[in-house]
């Protein structure tokens, strides 16, 4: 019965448009409504922007010095040097600026292909200057210009790259730079894993819904940490992809964490799969009257509840659901925000700790501290 209940739901999805109310489960015209949406999901401790431009300022009087330098040595097939190099990315305040250090790259990668560039990484340099101009896709040209291969070879160049991408609703152009990321041996870190399964989710294809799968997968098997975004994209995709049974088999990696976001889902997955009494549970337990005011209530989305509510029409727990429903409206506890917004939102960003060294000498005598003090 449990299973008929839930073909119903489904189906009425697909028949009746007033009821696709979750973000593109099944609701092909979705996705165009959200390109537009400025959001990145790297942090500013990724990006690091505000510290570039800082620098920016501190070389800004040496602009035209460096740009003639810069542009001499490439007209006069000149040894490009590495302090050249990094100065006029500091300098570069133009779209113009940007095809003039782009040579003075190539050149550079160059003259110097049987040196390592472990000392400094003019890949993040580059990319943030493109981020600051808003020049996207001249970035991933460049990035993933063969000419370039092994310039580019740290993580941080490519998941700004990707992240600009995203920001501006280039789907396709992301996870090719995913694609050529890989091939070329850089590592993917988590921020690269985020950046993928969000791409994936937005693009919300047979063919990303595969590559997120592979990937998510291969990183698990080898004992990779996975984000908690990481691992909410990928339920949502295959969610979205209508792959129920997998966003079951996700369904206790994501219960795990407590925050709105896993909440949202976990109600979603249970609604969708015919367990409406648990999901009906996990409401009720969030609008218990006991709970501390401290404690920070759960929100949960219009969109996902309106999902349980079609679900269990006509069944045994219809009247349960509206009467959770209503608590949680007079608790103020149902937002408008979509799963969507909660999916793709920018991580806060992780203040640095304080560092507190221990104290060698008594604050009393003055005298060292007896060792026996000092390991306890």
């Amino acid at each position: 019965m449990a299973l008929g209940r839930v073909g119903r739901c489904c189906r009425s999805f697909l028949l009746d448009p007033s009821k696709r109310v979750f973000c593109g489960v099944l609701q092909p015209g979705w996705m165009e409504g959200c390109i537009g949406a400025k959001r990145h999901l790297l942090s500013e401790n990724v990006i690091r922007l505000h510290e570039f431009q800082q620098r920016k300022l501190a070389v800004a009087h040496l602009r035209l010095r460096g740009k003639k330098l810069i542009s001499n040595k490439l007209q006069n097939t000149q040894l490009i040097l590495r302090d050249d190099l990094k100065l006029f990315l500091h300098l570069c305040d133009s779209a113009d600026d940007m095809l003039i250090v782009r040579d003075a790259m190539y050149r550079y990668h160059q003259e110097n292909l049987n040196f390592a560039f472990k000392e400094f990484k003019f890949g993040p340099l580059f990319v943030r200057q493109c981020y600051e101009l808003g020049l996207e896709e001249f970035a991933a040209a460049t990035v993933t210009d063969e000419k370039m291969r092994g310039f580019f070879n740290d993580s941080t160049s490519f998941n700004i790259t990707i992240d600009m991408l995203f920001t501006k609703g280039l789907y396709e152009k992301a996870l090719e730079v995913l694609g050529i990321m890989k091939s070329q041996g850089v590592t993917l870190n988590t921020d690269t894993v985020t950046l993928a399964a969000g791409t994936c989710y937005k693009l919300n294809t047979p063919r990303s819904y595969e590559f997120c799968s592979t990937l998510i997968e291969d990183k698990q098997s080898k004992g990779f940490l996975i984000s908690k975004q990481a691992q909410c994209f990928f339920v949502a995709l295959a969610i979205r992809q209508n792959d129920i049974e997998k966003a079951k088999l996700l369904y206790p990696q994501i219960r795990s964490f407590d925050n709105k976001l896993s909440e949202n889902l976990t109600v979603l997955i249970l609604a969708m799969t015919g367990a409406v009494e648990d999901a009906v549970s996990i409401l009720s337990a969030a609008v218990l009257p006991d709970r501390p005011t401290f404690v920070k209530k759960p929100k949960f989305s219009e969109h996902v509840l309106d999902v349980l509510r079609s679900c269990s029409n006509g069944g045994p727990h219809m009247m349960e659901v509206e009467q959770v429903v209503a608590n949680l409206k007079q608790a103020g506890q149902v937002t408008s925000q979509t799963l969507d917004d909660m999916l793709c939102h920018t991580p806060k960003v992780n203040s640095k700790p304080v560092l507190v060294q221990a104290r060698k000498a008594s604050r009393r005598t003055m005298k060292p501290l007896n060792n026996i003090l000092l390991s306890e």
